[in-house]
């Protein structure tokens, strides 16, 4: 039996509730997807899921606390200040928090071991479910991410003077930057379609069901918060997959080149004229990518 694509709500044991969406036949091995810094599920595009659930896939995508349909938090966001310096909150969560949500979603579904694939904040999510529930991972695959260590990874300045920029208002103002961001980030070879990428973004903001500023900054203070986890990922026992491009500039390629060096035996796929973003002209060249490691694994 198929499962039709609709949100549904975990109540997980610390209180956070997640929004979740599963595709593909009940019984087939798992697939979790993590997306990044304040986007929700639908960022994963349909044509991505669909390549996955066409090869036989049961495929789970996750709204991450403080954005989409999931539970926001009432503590305080981080200040601008606070952001640009890396500067956490007493009371922030972390990754691990985040990690935690995603397997504590894993155990509440009774799927058992899950091949967890995350991009940006979203890989380094999925590096954390690796690291801290191995009996829960059959493998990672981390898409343009990296480890937390400020020596790699980092962003362009142009991109910092981007995220500083006052946050929209509106459906509109929302639209026009997430074109302006995108284009931004897309990098040479893969040219945006606007029209995908705006309906997207209203997509989102429908879909945005508390102050998604506020939730967006406490997600940059998680990453913040948790500081440098490269001996983290060194525990990493699942088979891993590291994907990113080259010409990235949010999360600069030395941060793919970081993490697979970190984590044991892990594989390492640059693309050239890739940025960070998955367009569906990419998707299919990536679930592709995705699938060989994941078989590669059952085999």
């Amino acid at each position: 039996m198929s499962e039709h694509t609709e949100d549904r709500f975990a109540p997980l044991p610390g209180g956070t509730r997640i929004c979740y969406r599963m595709d593909g036949e009940y019984g087939a091995p798992p697939v979790l997807l993590i997306a990044g810094l304040a986007e929700d599920l639908t960022t994963w595009s349909d044509r991505f899921v669909s390549a996955l659930t066409a090869t036989g896939f049961l495929v789970i995508r996750m709204d991450n606390r403080d954005c989409g349909r999931s539970t926001y938090a009432t503590t305080p966001p981080p200040n601008t200040l606070q952001q640009l310096l890396g500067k956490a909150r007493r009371d922030a969560y972390t990754l691990a928090d985040m990690a935690d949500d995603a397997a504590q979603l894993i155990e509440h579904l009774g799927l058992g071991p899950t091949h967890a694939v995350g991009r940006s904040m979203g890989g380094m999510i999925a590096q954390t479910v690796a690291a801290r529930y191995p009996e829960q991972t059959a493998s990672l695959t981390s898409l343009y991410s990296t480890t937390g260590n400020p020596k790699v990874g980092q962003p362009a300045p142009s991109t910092m003077a981007l995220i500083a920029s006052p946050p929209p208002r509106d459906r509109v103002g929302a639209v026009r930057a997430h074109l302006r961001m995108t284009a931004h980030l897309a990098g040479t070879a893969y040219p945006v379609d606007e029209v995908e990428e705006a309906a997207h973004a209203v997509t989102t903001w429908n879909r945005t069901a508390g102050d998604g500023d506020a939730g967006t900054a406490r997600q940059i203070q998680a990453i913040a918060a948790s500081g440098d986890r490269t001996a983290e990922l060194a525990r990493i026992t699942a088979p891993t997959l590291v994907i990113n491009g080259d010409r990235d500039l949010i999360v600069a390629p030395s941060g793919g080149d970081a993490t697979a060096a970190a984590i044991p035996h892990a594989r390492h796929i640059v693309i050239p004229g890739m940025g960070h973003h998955l367009p569906d002209a990419l998707a299919l060249r990536i679930a592709d990518h995705v699938v060989a490691h994941i078989e590669k694994v059952a085999v």
